[in-house]
């Protein structure tokens, strides 16, 4: 991924956030020449056994994912095959007239992680089972309503034959913040109080992030 200097990681621990509030990512990886790429949209969850340190481009965590064993994607994973997850956090159109400034152009401020490494499938059973329910006691706690899963161990087995996990060693990843560094301080600040009050939840997270920039971000 191409990233320009005022949009690379502005603090450490950014890339590790987005992963943790944006789990759904897009698993890219080569199909037969004849197909083209595969991608497919996954959960993502660190694996709880490393616990919570992450280097700062990620490199040498260990990431954890499944999908339905029907879907050709599946067919084509071989243990060590390159991988790339794509991670997408809050975005948001940017209107020239949030600028207040003439003349101007519009833009979309994103953030985005792309994680490279290496995928390996997992042939146990109790490994699949293990990575279903630490994906769902992960989910659950940050986006859930505090549901029990004791009761749904059983539905959990039933439905493994039919699930494909695996794990994703990273090599490295990187991290593009696009959230308006490159404007004046002011101009800046105009684009982050017009998000905070509009009604789209994503562009309050935008503004949210925007808050969080570093007084020193690079602008023209």
């Amino acid at each position: 991924m191409f990233v320009p200097a005022p949009y690379r990681q502005p603090a450490e621990g950014w890339m590790a956030e987005l992963l943790s509030r944006a789990p759904l990512a897009l698993l890219t990886t080569n199909g037969p020449a004849a197909k083209g790429p595969y991608a497919t949209h996954v959960p993502i969850i660190p694996d709880p056994a490393l616990g919570g340190e992450w280097a700062d481009d990620l490199s040498g965590a260990l990431l954890l994912g499944h999908m339905n064993r029907a879907n050709p994607h599946w067919k084509t994973l071989e243990a060590g095959v390159p991988t790339l997850l794509t991670f997408t956090g809050p975005h948001a159109y940017v209107s020239p007239t949030t600028y207040q400034v003439t003349p101007s152009v519009p833009t979309w401020n994103f953030t985005s992680a792309h994680v490279h490494g290496t995928l390996h499938p997992i042939d146990s059973s109790d490994e699949t089972l293990h990575v279903v329910s630490s994906t769902a006691r992960i989910f659950e706690a940050e986006f859930g309503t505090g549901w029990d899963m004791s009761t749904s161990i059983d539905q959990f087995r039933r439905i493994l034959p039919g699930v494909g996990a695996f794990r994703v060693v990273v090599s490295h990843a990187e991290g593009m913040f696009k959230l308006s560094q490159e404007k004046s301080p002011e101009v800046r600040e105009r684009v982050r109080r017009y998000f905070a009050q509009c009604q789209s939840s994503q562009r309050r997270e935008v503004a949210e992030l925007m808050s969080h920039l570093p007084e020193e971000a690079s602008h023209d």
